[in-house]
């Protein structure tokens, strides 16, 4: 076979990065201290960054950058800066979450590749679609997705000139990727800011089925699905772990680059992965690849596995086969440890030292001398403990006319000096400036030296101009249309209809994750009540995405509010106006701009994620409505998996189409602490999970009246699990009052609404 097949590597520090080309990566991802999505990882610094790619590069290997958070308006000036030095880099891309990043790079920093983040949730034809429109060259493709399902997306992809790129080894979330709120919810530690406190390996009072770890899954392996990856046309294999050391990195990099070299050499497939269970592990799963989402893909143990493994392959029952089987993997480990690092022992990644050589006499040309001495040496990746013993690489600029005696200004050392030094930055240092052969009283025009500056410039930067810095733009912040805020209402059930005729604003209709196929039932609703506004969710895979299509086209609804860019492509196509819902997580003025020149929004709310001072200077695109909810249940998180299998028990062995559709159970997880979330099941929805306090802001009301065009509230019952049910037209009433200033609606609203928070708008994004 003829494709190339990327193994894609993490490098959560720069012994990683290392393990991962000696291991025989085709490309590594890796992250700065700022703007990733893995704080928890050592990461690297800039200067780091910039040797890891010389190395990656000698050996063949690519280097991608996380930049793979949502961006707060405060952080613009050292995003541009940071952008402004990447361009300069040899990087080979970067990888991306937030929208308006996709906007800043389209506009600004064109040189760059984008990579859509997992954290876009990205499990649609029509996701990917809007994906290539912004930029994206690559899209990192949902975890949850089945070997049907990621082929017909991959298909898609090359049709748009995308490549995709598959988690195939590692850990698991049991929720999908970017609509996990649960660090966020109490503290800040958002998941969509690196900072996941990972409640999902929590230890919670044991459930009804005697699990103490009831949301744990295994760690995802595709080892022995490779055929089928390549078969379904993935670009790019890709392992997770940037939290995870050098010894895990090569471990499992060294297994997969000979798994794929034998199936493309032979077309068959090595048999033992005993390999990735001498490292870190969970277990391994693949349910989701194989779209069999049974109950053996928890495990109720989220601590390494590689000990537990190592008594089961042993058959080790007594405490002396026991001591026996850890010791083996113990030094098993031990080994692992001394060859990763004889292997990366000498592989350097430090500045390159820098001679400068100044020459030039009367009636000769200035001429500068560069000497560069690279310490890496490519012969040790044979595992050569050789130091390297090639020459300097050596280059030479000359000026286009000769130097003359000078009249007026000199190029002295102090002239030179003031324009050279620069060189001594994340990829060069200095070491000497050689002026020995430099005539006295000598000059050439300053501009001829700013020209051999530049060409300088060009030969160390290997081969490419250095780019100008580009200003931060300052954006116009544009008015509100109307000088009025109005209050809307979401709603999720028929009975709840009578609503409409008791508030002036919009009334908006949720609509689940599931449909049955070629059923009317929610077509009618707008038909029968064209008042209402169809709202669609985060999460829309398969025919479920098909069925909200259809009813795009059947409705034909003037205008929708949509959680799902796949569903919104879909309506500007049709010429349907849409606003982009709280769970696209919208946080910087650059991402309205994205949504409104690229998809056309309308509109968008602003993310409950960020707080006052954060969302302060976000600024209002033109014939743009800024939206924000003020009471809603909290969202935690949503999963493709089954909640109830480990808590409540099921009798289904897997979930089925039938479980999304007819299912609606509710339970309750309670965490060590005794605070018990509430587990919604709705018919035709996903399994969710929802915070025990409702979200209730009522100070942004007071604090941004003239920002927002609208407040809304949620009136659906959907993640109340065992609260008391609020009288809805009485809330709604109090709500009103509270928009049109009454002061009484404030006391009003807090006695019916007992268990509140407003954490989220008091604590915003932790950085």
């Amino acid at each position: 076979m003829s494709r190339k097949i990327e193994l894609l590597a993490p490098g959560g520090d720069v012994n990683a990065v290392k393990a991962a080309i000696v291991a025989g990566a085709n490309a590594v991802y890796c992250g700065l201290d700022t703007f990733n999505a893995r704080n928890r990882a050592s990461n690297l610094s800039f200067d780091e960054l910039n040797g890891a790619l010389r190395l990656a590069h000698e050996y063949g290997c690519e280097i991608f950058l996380t930049l793979n958070v949502v961006i707060l308006e405060h952080e613009m000036g050292a995003l541009f800066k940071l952008l402004n030095q990447l361009v300069n880099t040899t990087l080979d891309g970067i990888i991306v979450q937030d929208l308006g990043l996709f906007n800043i790079v389209k506009k600004h920093f064109p040189t760059l590749h984008i990579h859509a983040s997992t954290q876009l949730t990205t499990h649609n034809e029509s996701q990917v679609e809007f994906l290539a429109r912004i930029g994206a060259t690559r899209v990192n493709l949902s975890r949850e997705l089945n070997l049907t399902e990621i082929k017909i997306l991959t298909d898609v992809a090359h049709k748009c000139d995308v490549l995709t790129e598959v988690f195939v080894h590692g850990a698991l979330c049991i929720a999908f990727s970017g609509q996990c709120y649960s660090s966020s919810v109490s503290v800040g530690n958002s998941g969509n800011r690196g900072r996941c406190s990972q409640a999902c390996r929590d230890e919670y009072e044991p459930t009804a089925m005697g699990n103490k770890h009831p949301l744990n899954l295994k760690d995802n392996s595709a080892y022995f699905d490779l055929p089928e990856l390549v078969a379904a046309g993935v670009d790019s294999l890709k392992v997770e772990g940037r939290i995870k050391g050098a010894n895990y990195v090569h471990t499992v990099i060294d297994s997969w680059r000979k798994q794929i070299d034998t199936f493309v050499q032979t077309g068959n497939l090595i048999e033992d992965d005993s390999s990735l269970y001498k490292v870190f592990n969970r277990n391994f799963t693949n349910k989701f690849l194989q779209g069999d989402m049974t109950k053996n893909m928890f495990t109720d143990n989220p601590r390494d596995h590689s000990f537990d493994h190592a008594n089961e392959k042993s058959n080790a029952i007594s405490v002396v086969q026991i001591y026996d089987a850890q010791q083996e993997l113990a030094a098993e480990k031990n080994d692992i440890d001394t060859l990763v690092k004889k292997k990366i022992e000498f592989l350097d990644i430090s500045k390159r030292e820098l001679r400068l050589e100044f020459s030039g006499q009367l009636n000769q040309p200035f001429t500068v001398t560069l000497v560069i001495n690279d310490k890496n040496d490519s012969s040790l990746i044979n595992e050569s403990a050789n130091l390297n013993t090639e020459q300097p690489q050596r280059f030479e600029v000359q000026s286009q006319m000769v130097m003359h005696t000078a009249d007026k200004s000199v190029v002295d050392i102090a002239a030179i000096d003031k324009r050279f030094k620069t060189f001594s930055n994340a990829n060069f240092e200095i070491k000497n400036m050689d002026y020995s052969n430099l005539g006295n009283n000598l000059s050439i025009p300053f501009k001829e030296l700013a020209r051999i500056k530049k060409q300088v410039a060009f030969l160390l930067n290997e081969g490419k101009d250095v780019l100008a810095p580009v200003e931060l733009p300052k954006l116009v912040n544009h008015p509100k249309a109307d000088n009025k805020t109005t209050l809307s209402i979401l709603i999720s059930d028929i009975k709840d209809v009578h609503l409409c005729d008791l508030t002036g604003g919009d009334v908006y209709f949720k609509l689940p994750e599931s449909f049955r196929t070629d059923n009317d039932k929610y077509i009618n609703v707008f038909l029968e009540h064209p008042q209402l506004i169809p709202w669609f969710p985060a999460v829309l895979i398969g025919k479920d995405f098909e069925e909200a299509v259809r009813l795009l086209e059947v409705v034909k609804p003037k205008l929708i509010i949509s959680n799902n860019t796949g569903v919104a492509f879909k309506a500007v196509q049709m010429g349907i106006d849409w606003i982009a819902g709280p769970l696209l997580n919208t946080t910087n003025s650059y991402a309205l701009l994205t949504l409104q020149e690229d998809l056309n929004a309308k509109g968008a709310f602003i993310s409950n994620e960020i707080n006052k001072p954060q969302m302060r200077n976000i600024k209002r695109p033109n014939n743009f409505k800024m939206m924000y909810s003020i009471y809603h249940p909290i969202l935690m998180m949503t999963s493709r998996q089954c909640f109830f299998q480990q808590t409540v028990g099921c009798k289904k062995p897997r979930i089925d189409a039938s479980c999304m559709l007819s299912c609606k159970k509710e339970t309750t997880v309670t965490n060590v602490k005794g605070i018990s979330f509430a587990i919604d099941k709705q018919k035709g929805g996903y399994p969710s999970i929802y915070n025990h306090e409702q979200f209730l802001n009522m100070d942004i009301v007071t604090d941004y009246a003239d920002k927002f065009d609208e407040f809304m509230i949620d009136l659906t019952d959907i993640g109340s699990g065992d609260k008391e049910k609020l009288d809805k037209a009485v809330l709604l009433a109090h709500f009103q009052d509270l928009i049109s200033g009454q002061t009484q609606a404030v006391e009003h609203l807090n006695h019916m609404v007992k268990v509140k928070t407003r954490q989220q708008y008091v604590e915003g994004l932790n950085s």
